[in-house]
């Protein structure tokens, strides 16, 4: 969970309240540290406020999705006119909750956005083909089933969630392989999958890293 939030006392609850919850949760305390964090880690969902210093909350959030970002992300925050909430979801937002709040339907909230999200993300388009995340594996066309390891499934998971966006090899080695240090692991992991699943699946965006789909 990421918590985007300025106020000193409200963003240290949220983070207390969703670690409680059994979240693992980092808060942000503005919207280029919000940016930095959502576009170098993956997050299950993120909780936005909209009067943020740096980069402002609906900014924020439009940055994100342009970047291929698709996490939930619920907008929380003092705004609540029917204006102010028609832009926050006509900008992304999948929910928009307005302080002060309960706590309760908060944490309701953020639990039918994740209901939703593993119902939406079990299978994934990878070009022709179906990757289901459950059983890792990629169903091509005609049928034809190929099975990956876990490591090639998180890799293939992470460009299929975020088809529009080059991942660094840092990036890539920091959210597939956060074990490890060695980026020459991107490049390894990319040729298994190019191997299995032909060469078009992964480009390589030269200057910045991979992509899902052909070049």
């Amino acid at each position: 969970m990421l918590v985007v939030e300025d106020d000193r006392e409200v963003g240290p609850l949220l983070v207390r309240l969703f670690r409680g919850a059994g979240y693992a949760t980092d808060l942000a305390p503005d919207g280029q540290a919000g940016l930095h964090l959502a576009l170098t880690r993956r997050y299950d969902a993120m909780i936005l406020d909209r009067a943020l210093p740096a980069i402002e909350g609906l900014d924020l959030l439009g940055r994100l999705r342009r970047s291929g970002i698709t996490a939930p992300v619920l907008v929380l925050t003092a705004l609540g006119t029917v204006p102010d909430r028609v832009a926050g979801l006509d900008s992304g937002a999948d929910d928009y909750l307005v302080k002060p709040f309960e706590i309760d339907e908060l944490l309701a909230r953020i639990r039918v956005l994740l209901r939703r999200r593993a119902g939406a993300q079990e299978r994934l388009t990878v070009g022709d083909a179906e990757f289901d995340l459950i059983s890792r594996t990629v169903t091509g066309p005609g049928g034809s089933v190929v099975a990956l390891s876990g490591r090639e499934s998180d890799l293939l998971r992470l460009l299929a969630r975020n088809p529009a966006r080059a991942f660094t090899r840092e990036e890539i080695v920091a959210q597939v392989f956060p074990d490890t240090t060695g980026v020459t692991l991107a490049d390894t992991y990319v040729h298994y999958l190019r191997r299995k699943l032909g060469a078009a699946v992964v480009s390589t965006v030269r200057g910045v890293g991979y992509r899902l789909g052909p070049g």
